[in-house]
């Protein structure tokens, strides 16, 4: 006996009756009732569509039911032996029969037709038997003809959503299958035209008219080769390039290329078997084209897409008429087979999962993902076959809407006789016996859902919430609820499961808050750790999960946790080494710092926290240049303190060509960079010894340092000179201070280095200082404030020449002085008079502060004075006489120019020295020119073209006299600086400074006496410039 799944059972369907649309009086409300006598029926392209419908006075006479082959229990001692009989022909009244078979009822349904074949409703009670070896192949196949005065009309009828029924006639006799197909407006029918065994099958081209008719654009006999045998079934694949058609002999026909033309498509036998054909079915996958055949007694799979159709045995039993169907691509297009035991699914090369419902199957089919069965009510008590009362020969059916996926029933119901059920504008349609329309409209997906919840049935609720492909924000509310609901009943670790699976929508502070009691820290980590992993943790869900961690002493956890591959890092990163740090995880925040890179944090746990300064310097060693820059300033005094030696080698190499020690070298190396050692020099607070070393060593290979190196290594030789004790150790850093000092880096630092000396009283430096910047009186007072004599001698001397009031200086010195000093005043006052640097009234005037000094200190030095006085003196009378008379000279040429006539001898022009013709041009100052030379080269009319270069240097002195007579500075300068004051008053007083000289050129009328005069005045200055 088989076990049955006991599947749980829903609603979630609604049932309603089709009811007739309203009229124009607005009555209606009723059922929408058929005609009674339905063979046929499918769905497609908007419509219902039937075919044969009972008209006339047979209609309320006849009824129908839907055709079925399937297998009842064999009689003890039978065989399964195919037997001979015959088939009778529509229109005759007799049957089949041999003994030993139950009556048939009234209602009973005729077996090898798809389409139902009616018996008499109202016929006399008889016992009609079918024979066990009729040509069927299994017991019993039931089956009655129909009487010769039942009217078959043979149309195709159409109900819309309208449901206003439309018709067109197809055959003359009758319609017995119908096959629409959903992605064209193609109908493909079977019906027969004449009387006998002749089913014809027609194409019907439904968006075309012929005569306000759908267009047949193809008819061709169906039975395979000559033989008279009756349709079972058909389908048509959607490509419309394949139509099958079984046969109750077990033959299949199959119709390959346009099934819509003659001429493009062959028809073929592609199967022939002993057991009549029940199912077809076409299935693609891609480019492969699979045809499922289904009999009574097996299962075969033809490979339609490949030379000579191979063809599979799936498997040995098989199943009566409509009990089989394709699935969608969600169960992987296979084929579904419905035994009264099992229901099996196929692929085409092997047989699927089964499934074991119980009830003789008589309908299957599939729908949006649902299996839909209708079977026998094994509840409905039998009444008798022969019983007077009709209504107890009406079966009761049960129609299953099963969820393959979700492994529960969708809706189950029991209608009277269901006829056929049809899926068309989103809904499925029950046809029953009755006439009336029964149609089944899915219930939304969240009311299914809310069913399921008020259940507590969250794991079907999110089955079916993925089958049904709902959103991820839908998903991730039901498991919150599912969450919360085995939260509620203190399943921690199953609620923090389905918690997980709402991270990315839920708010993690949600689920946070309900886990913080220590008892559940676990589950807390294991959501943390989750977030984590899908990268969407901030930093304070890192804190919390590395205190999770911390809290649970789970080291292996933690390791994995920060142990991630770069690319998987999933937190951040410096939140996590601040946890760990603030943990005691030294190792592991360590370890952080160094993979990622957080040079700063790294270098703050070796110091601060490990004390590893070893370690840490090493580290910066192999950073770049730049950030081990920053982490030498940052952190160079901790180190200098612990490891002075080596920090002292860093900061040389840092300084100079610095590349990081894990750089490989080579020829496409790039060049070392350096950083400004002037900066560094704080570092070495303390650590004079290395600071020197460090700033030695800079100025050796870096001659170029910054001024403050040397700067500092002055003061710091300075300093150690100053300190030092041992005489030869302070000579040698004596040498070393002056040798820097010469070394001419303190030029532009000049009263920065005198600072530090005079600071360290360095005097050789002081002095060298002095002398570098030419403060020669500061290098004589500090000689005369240590009272070094012949050190002031000599730097008047040295530098006497350079700034001659030295002398000066000297001379008031030494007067000052109260000792004897009459050998250096000697000395002075020789030099004085060599230079003639003082006058000699000053001198005297000087040494008279001196009680020491006698008059024949000075003696010789006035004798000298008033000899070269007198000599002067001399000098000058006999240029005065010199200038008188040269002044006579030029006086009495002027008388003689005035009184008497001037006359011309030159024979030549001064120009171009041709002998002179007439005309020509005369000058007093003997100058003679052509009157054509004298206007092509003289700029003015009355002056010498000769003499008038001359004449204009004389003008110019003159203009320059009267332009710097008002220049006072220049003359009280010229008058300091000289050594003879009185020659620089003298050249004033002859440039007229002291006086107004008035130069008239263009003198007014009445003035001749001032024109005169002035003119005479230009003629000694132009005379006296021409005799010089």
């Amino acid at each position: 006996m088989a076990a049955y799944l006991q599947w749980r059972r829903f609603v979630f369907f609604d049932r309603e009756t089709v009811k007739e649309p309203p009229g124009p009086d607005g009555a209606g409300g009723k059922p929408f009732a058929l005609p009674p006598g339905i063979a046929v029926c499918d769905s497609g392209r908007g419509s219902l569509v039937f075919g044969d419908i009972l008209h006339g006075g047979a209609a309320g006479r006849f009824g129908l039911r839907g055709a079925r082959w399937g297998r009842e229990p064999r009689p003890a001692g039978r065989s399964g032996r195919v037997g001979s009989g015959r088939v009778c022909a529509a229109g005759e009244s007799l049957a089949l029969c041999s003994a030993g078979l139950r009556p048939l009822q009234p209602w009973e349904c005729v077996g090898f037709l798809h389409s139902a074949v009616l018996c008499l409703l109202n016929a006399p009670r008889r016992r009609f038997r079918c024979d066990w070896r009729c040509g069927f192949g299994f017991p019993p196949p039931r089956f009655v003809c129909l009487n010769r005065d039942l009217h078959m009309e043979g149309q195709i009828w159409f109900l819309p959503r309208s449901l206003q029924l439309s018709s067109f006639q197809a055959y003359k006799l009758r319609v017995t299958h119908l096959y629409q197909l959903k992605q064209h407006s193609i109908l493909v029918s079977v019906g027969e035209d004449e009387e006998g065994i002749n089913p014809l099958v027609k194409v019907w081209n439904l968006e075309k008219r012929d005569g306000g008719n759908p267009l047949c654009t193809r008819i061709f006999p169906a039975i395979p080769g000559n033989k008279p045998t009756v349709v079972s079934c058909l389908t048509v694949h959607e490509n419309l390039n394949f139509m099958a058609i079984g046969f109750a002999d077990g033959s299949v026909v199959l119709t390959k290329g346009d099934i819509t033309r003659d001429r493009h498509s062959k028809t073929q036998i592609l199967h022939e078997g002993s057991y009549p054909v029940t199912g077809l079915a076409f299935r693609q996958s891609g480019k492969t084209t699979h045809l499922f055949v289904v009999t009574t007694e097996n299962i075969q799979s033809y490979m339609l897409s490949v030379k000579d159709y191979p063809h599979l045995e799936l498997d040995t039993h098989g199943c009566g008429l409509r009990c089989s169907s394709l699935s969608d691509p969600s169960q992987d297009l296979q084929f579904i087979v419905a035994g009264n035991d099992c229901v099996y699914l196929y692929q085409p090369d092997e047989r699927g999962p089964c499934f074991a419902f119980e009830g003789q199957k008589l309908i299957v089919h599939w729908y949006r993902g649902y299996l839909i069965i209708v079977s026998k009510d094994r509840k409905t008590s039998p009444k008798s076959e022969f019983a007077g009362n009709e209504a107890q020969n009406s079966d009761k059916q049960v129609l299953n809407i099963y969820d393959l996926c979700n492994k529960f029933i969708a809706y189950s119901s029991i209608f009277d006789d269901i006829v056929d059920v049809l899926a068309e504008w989103g809904s499925l349609y029950v046809l029953t016996r009755d006439g009336k329309i029964h149609v089944l409209q899915e219930k939304d997906t969240q009311t299914k859902l809310e069913m399921l919840f008020r259940k507590n049935l969250f794991e079907m609720a999110i089955n079916l919430a993925k089958s049904h492909h709902l959103d991820s924000d839908g998903l991730s509310e039901i498991f919150r609820q599912y969450g919360d609901h085995l939260y509620n009943k203190g399943n921690h670790d199953g609620a923090i499961q389905q918690y997980i699976r709402t991270i990315g929508k839920l708010e993690p502070s949600y689920v946070i808050r309900k886990f913080l009691d220590a008892q559940r820290i676990h589950n807390l980590t294991a959501y943390l750790q989750t977030l984590h992993l899908q990268s969407l943790a901030n930093a304070d869900h890192t804190t919390l999960l590395l205190n999770c961690y911390t809290k649970l002493k789970d080291s292996s956890k933690l390791e994995e946790f920060i142990k991630t591959s770069e690319s998987e890092v999933r937190f951040d990163v410096e939140t996590a080494i601040k946890v760990l740090r603030q943990a005691g995880y030294y190792s592991h925040a360590v370890y952080l710092a160094e993979k990622h890179a957080h040079h700063e944090w790294y270098l703050k746990i070796q110091l601060e926290d490990i004390k590893n300064y070893q370690e840490a310097l090493c580290y910066i060693g192999k950073l770049p240049f730049d950030q081990a820059e920053s982490n030498m300033k940052r952190y160079g005094k901790i180190l200098m303190h612990h490891v002075p030696n080596e920090t002292t080698e860093l900061l040389k190499i840092l300084c100079t060509d610095y590349r990081p020690s894990g750089d490989n070298e080579g020829p496409g190396m790039l060049e070392g960079k350096k950083a400004n050692s002037e900066e560094f020099i704080p570092v070495f607070a303390n650590n004079s010894r290395e600071l020197k070393a460090f700033l030695e060593h800079m100025t050796e290979v870096q001659a170029d340092s910054p001024q403050g190196v040397y700067d500092t290594l002055l003061e710091l030789r300075l300093q150690n000179w100053a300190h030092e004790q041992d005489e030869q150790i302070k000579e040698k850093l004596h040498n070393e201070a002056l040798t820097l000092l010469k070394s001419g880096r303190f030029k532009t630092v000049f009263d920065k280095a005198l600072v530090l000396c005079q600071m360290h009283n360095f005097k050789d430096g002081v002095l060298y200082l002095y002398e570098q910047g030419k403060l020669f009186q500061q290098i004589m007072h500090y000689h005369m404030q240590n009272e070094q004599y012949k050190k002031v001698i000599e730097v008047c001397e040295l530098y006497g020449d350079q700034e001659a009031c030295l002398w000066e200086q000297a001379l008031g010195y030494f007067a000052r002085k109260e000792e004897d000093c009459k050998e250096y005043i000697a000395a002075v006052l020789k030099h004085i008079e060599s230079k003639n640097l003082m006058p000699p009234l000053l001198v005297v005037q000087t040494l008279a502060h001196n009680s020491t000094a006698t008059l024949s200190v000075i003696k010789d030095y006035l004798v000298n004075k008033l000899q070269k006085q007198s000599r002067q003196i001399e000098q000058d009378e006999q240029r005065i006489q010199k200038y008188r008379e040269e002044t006579t000279r030029i006086r009495q040429e002027i008388e003689e120019l005035k009184a008497s006539p001037k006359i011309f001898q030159k024979t030549k022009c001064s120009i171009c020295t041709s002998a002179l013709e007439l005309p020509s041009v005369h000058f007093l100052c003997g100058h003679s020119f052509h009157q054509h030379c004298f206007e092509s080269y003289s700029e003015s009319d009355s002056e010498c073209p000769t003499c008038m270069p001359e004449n204009r240097k004389v003008m110019d002195m003159i203009r320059a006299q009267e332009q710097k007579r008002d220049l006072h500075d220049q003359f009280q300068h010229q008058l300091k600086c000289s050594n003879d004051g009185f020659s620089v008053v003298a050249d004033y007083f002859g440039r007229g400074v002291f006086n107004k000289l008035t130069l008239i050129t263009d003198p007014p009328s009445g003035k001749a006496a001032t024109t005169i005069e002035a003119g005479l005045q230009r003629e000694l200055l132009i005379h006296a410039k021409r005799s010089t």
